[in-house]
């Protein structure tokens, strides 16, 4: 893999309580004054342009905001940056592009913060049976990444180590967050935004709970025990604790690094319909769900030549989530039922999960229904007239060609649902979010292959 270049370290996190709420308080007095001063600035000038004059104080307002959250790092930037993903549906739009300039790979702690959290959690006993590299490999806002190696016998491992006293402060931050979204008038609260809140403070427990992130990755490392494409890592319990997860070291590229874009058509193919059928997996036989398809969670890792098998390493398990059947039976016949194009059982499913109500208008309900028949096209790009650059000269559907989560975000943007999903079930969002990150790491990936092959054996 290409080096990133090297970045500066901090030499420690603002943990404190009191320490971080100064520093947040601080910058939402700064940030409200801001607002206060541009948004009357806003007001002079031609009326014509006030809404543009609005559109760029929010903007800059926003990156403000965004800025001042990156410096404290821990749980504050992990909330933006699920704020970020999650929170299109009820945050200025100004806002939430701002939250994505968060970046996930940030300055790592230095390596003697880092030593003591590995001796309180492991013990010196433990510790020094592993020869840990000083260097992380990766720098996240909750944690960071070692290689280690096992000592007596040479294992390779991988050491993801929590930042000290992140997890303790999860609620402290989101509170604390949301007071400043308030006190900086960037949002308006409300029930609404008060449950998203509660998701995202649910969504920050799993992220900092080792133990079921260890639990999560062994189930799916014996549900694909024997499928060749995949690896998962593998455990060490010994050197594992809810603050430090050892595993073994697993090396590939992204899926969009040139190494994986190299690969041969054919191969690429292959790894793309494997990438659809774990998701199907997913979906109709676990009933749980890898909810972050970031890029840095699904790497390649090529074969040696054309003959061999080409494998997905799949990484970061803190973000799994088990549905219930009550909800899952629904959805399965839901997206059965948009395969077959029965309008009238998407809609029935959709009533049954929450996405619509049968009070809605006859219109919305079939409008939604005929968005989620556009979802599966590549299920049934066989039995459809597509355009000609949609489909290859072998009849294979071009996932990338295809552009296929645009085209339906611009769809639902104007669809006669759109009004009534202004604030989606939250099961919805998480779920778009997983099948839009499938569509596109195969698109970058520029598979081509046709999808109902691979759907028919769970019908």
């Amino acid at each position: 893999m290409a080096k990133k270049p090297r970045r500066e370290t901090v030499k420690r996190i603002k943990t404190g309580g009191l320490e971080r709420r100064i520093s947040l308080t601080s910058a939402g007095v700064v940030a409200s004054t801001r607002m206060a001063t541009q948004y009357a600035a806003s007001f002079l000038g031609k009326k014509s342009t006030r809404s543009a004059r609005r559109s760029k104080a929010m903007s800059k307002q926003s990156q403000y905001f965004v800025d001042e959250l990156g410096k404290l790092k821990g749980s504050v930037v992990k909330i933006g940056q699920i704020l970020a993903i999650y929170g299109e549906h009820f945050l200025p739009e100004e806002l939430t592009a701002a939250l994505h300039t968060l970046e996930s790979d940030t300055a790592p702690l230095v390596w003697p913060e880092m030593k003591k959290v590995l001796i309180k959690e492991l013990g010196k006993e433990k510790l020094a049976e592993l020869k840990v590299e000083t260097k992380p490999i990766g720098a996240a806002s909750l944690a960071q990444v070692h290689r280690a190696t096992k000592i007596s016998d040479g294992t390779e491992l991988c050491l993801k180590i929590q930042y000290p006293g992140v997890a303790d402060a999860v609620d402290a931050d989101l509170n604390d967050v949301a007071s400043l979204l308030k006190l900086a008038k960037l949002v308006k609260m409300g029930s609404s935004f008060d449950e998203w809140l509660e998701e995202v403070r649910e969504m920050m427990y799993r992220e900092v709970d080792y133990v079921r992130e260890k639990e999560s990755m062994e189930r799916f490392r014996t549900r694909l025990k024997g499928d060749s494409r995949f690896i998962i890592p593998k455990v060490y319990p010994r050197y594992s604790t809810s603050h430090v997860l050892a595993m073994s070291y697993e090396f590939g590229y992204p899926v969009n690094a040139p190494e994986a874009q190299e690969i041969s058509q054919k191969r690429r193919n292959k790894l793309g319909a494997s990438l659809l059928e774990l998701f199907l997996y997913e979906v109709f036989e676990w009933g749980e769900l890898q909810t972050d398809p970031n890029f840095g969670n699904f790497y390649i890792r090529p074969a040696a030549s054309d003959r061999a098998q080409d494998r997905i390493v799949l990484l970061d398990f803190g973000a799994v989530e088990a549905y219930p059947d009550h909800f899952m039976n629904p959805l399965r016949n839901m997206i059965r039922s948009a395969y077959s194009g029965d309008i009238k059982g998407v809609e029935d499913g959709s009533i049954k999960l929450g996405f619509m109500k049968s009070s809605y208008p006859r219109m919305v309900r079939r409008s939604f229904a005929e968005a989620c028949i556009e979802i599966v096209e590549p299920l049934t790009c066989e039995q459809r007239e597509l355009p000609e650059h949609m489909m290859n000269e072998d009849g294979q559907y071009c996932w990338r060609a295809s552009e296929l989560p645009l085209r339906i975000g611009k769809l639902a943007a104007k669809a006669p649902f759109a009004p009534y999903f202004a604030i989606p079930p939250r099961e919805f969002v998480f779920l778009s979010r997983k099948l839009a990150g499938v569509y596109t790491m195969i698109a970058v990936l520029d598979a081509q292959f046709n999808g109902g092959p691979v759907f028919k054996k769970f019908l």
